[in-house]
């Protein structure tokens, strides 16, 4: 999915962002393939994306190293996030689910 669609799909749910750029997951010492975006909303607050798609089965541990990620872009633009959003194109286990929305994630499956 490009930066311009996962810009749609976001905007389609009331979304809308000042800026929104792409944080490669190198810069943040992983080598996971993942897209991870940081935004700006419109009331200034910075927002994380990522995009996962795979075919396997994203399970809980995975969801651990993606939340260990977040913490790690947080000091990589030196500000708290405020909020967190991943899209999943993979199954996704109902124990990774329940962990991220527990942390305040918000979970969508991406459209085909």
């Amino acid at each position: 999915m490009s930066m311009k669609n996962i810009v749609d799909y976001l905007q389609q749910k009331q979304i809308i962002f000042k800026s929104f750029r792409e944080i490669l997951p190198k810069e943040l010492g992983s080598r996971k393939k993942i897209s991870i975006y940081v935004g700006v909303d419109l009331k200034g607050y910075y927002v994380d994306v990522m995009y996962v798609e795979k075919k396997s089965r994203v399970l809980q541990k995975e969801a651990v190293e993606l939340m260990d990620l977040h913490e790690k872009l947080e000091k990589y633009i030196d500000s708290s996030i405020k909020k967190k959003y991943i899209i999943i194109k993979a199954p996704l286990c109902s124990k990774a689910k329940a962990l991220l929305e527990e942390q305040k994630w918000k979970v969508w499956h991406a459209p085909e």
